[in-house]
């Protein structure tokens, strides 16, 4: 590898909006985020389907899919 091309590489501070840290690596010192595996709805388990609006039963019901 070429000297001197490259970004220094070293260990970053991540903080999410929900109040959750972690130490990774990055370019970067400090990097903000919205959301983590804390608080995402998908890892969490309290994601809303488009069922629980009822948007699947109104296009079954408009197109006779039983």
């Amino acid at each position: 590898m070429k000297q001197g091309i490259h970004p220094d590489y070293k260990e970053a501070a991540v903080s999410c909006s929900c109040g959750n840290t972690f130490k990774t690596g990055s370019v970067k010192e400090n990097i903000v985020i919205e959301f983590c595996n804390e608080c995402h709805p998908f890892y969490t388990g309290r994601q809303k389907f488009a069922s629980a609006d009822g948007r699947v039963d109104r296009f079954n019901k408009k197109y006779g899919i039983k």
